[in-house]
């Protein structure tokens, strides 16, 4: 029995002793894996560190003046690198993604000149702005100015006048459009007159400074009692759906329809006439299918 126990409870120091090596191999296992790991994530840092930033690049920028010669104009880069560039409808321009270096920057537009006729700019970690250059139409060029005087009731046969830099003075055509022409640079006025009638605006400054000078419109109304026509006619003998009124500045036509919408009944009134002109009309009738007839006889109003 003493034997038996001796031998058993060698045996359970032996596995005492076999838990315990078993133990602390663990124990080992787990700190070298522990240390295999964290030796990787220092292997990862190390190279993240080591990537290298991304290029940085920058712009040069510029106006040129006046907006005439500048917009539009064509810009050339040369030097440390080469590209094309159109400036906008100011005269401003950008050359973008650039690197440092020493660059040439060089604009042109047909029939102008400029100053300087190119410039350097040097980048060196900041965009190079200000590169400006002036745009100069050449000597002995001309051009115009023009504009729409409204209603052609008031523009029509206007006398425009213009003074300033140069006189002169032209005449509306019947769709109350004038033109001057052969203008040198310079800053000018243009005023219309037409008898039984005020402008707004009364004048209109205009500078010409290397192109032509449009859009320069004009607002008639009449300075007189305002007038109206008023019209009947025999009506249809047959069913209709309406009928239209037109009116014409000329005998014979071409006419225009006055009316917004089918008029119901045989009469009329044009309140949109003008003073000391004389107007030609014609109506028609619209059955329900939409056919309208034939042009009626002509009848003139004259207005006082």
């Amino acid at each position: 029995m003493m034997s038996l126990l001796a031998e058993a409870g060698t045996r359970t120091q032996i596995r005492e002793v076999g838990f315990g090596w078993t133990r602390a191999l663990l124990s080992t296992m787990l700190l070298a894996s522990v240390t295999l790991l964290w030796g990787c994530a220092g292997v990862v840092s190390g190279t993240n560190s080591n990537t290298p930033p991304p290029s940085q690049t920058f712009s040069i920028s510029g106006t040129i003046s006046p907006s005439a010669g500048g917009g539009g104009a064509t810009v050339t880069l040369s030097g440390a690198a080469s590209g094309t560039t159109t400036a906008n409808s100011s005269g401003v321009y950008t050359f973008t993604g650039l690197a440092n270096g020493t660059y040439a920057v060089t604009p042109s537009h047909t029939g102008y000149t400029f100053s300087p006729t190119s410039q350097n700019a040097t980048v060196s970690g900041a965009n190079v702005t200000g590169v400006n250059f002036t745009a100069t139409a050449p000597v002995g060029q001309t051009f115009s100015i023009s504009g729409t005087i409204s209603p052609t009731a008031g523009g029509s046969g206007a006398a425009v006048a213009l003074s300033g830099a140069a006189n002169a003075t032209t005449t509306a055509n019947t769709s109350g459009a004038y033109t001057f022409t052969s203008l040198a640079n310079g800053a000018y006025t243009v005023t219309p007159s037409n008898t039984g009638y005020t402008f707004t605006p009364a004048t209109r400054n205009v500078t010409v400074n290397g192109a032509n000078f449009s859009g320069v419109n004009f607002t008639a109304a009449s300075s007189t009692q305002a007038h109206s026509v008023t019209l009947s006619w025999t009506g249809s003998t047959s069913a209709v759906s309406g009928y239209n009124v037109y009116r014409g500045s000329v005998t014979g036509g071409p006419y225009t329809l006055i009316n917004a919408s089918l008029v119901g009944l045989p009469t009329f009134t044009d309140a949109t006439v003008q003073t000391g002109l004389s107007y030609f009309y014609v109506t028609t009738a619209v059955d329900g299918n939409g056919i309208e007839s034939v042009f009626s006889n002509e009848v003139k109003a004259a207005i006082p």
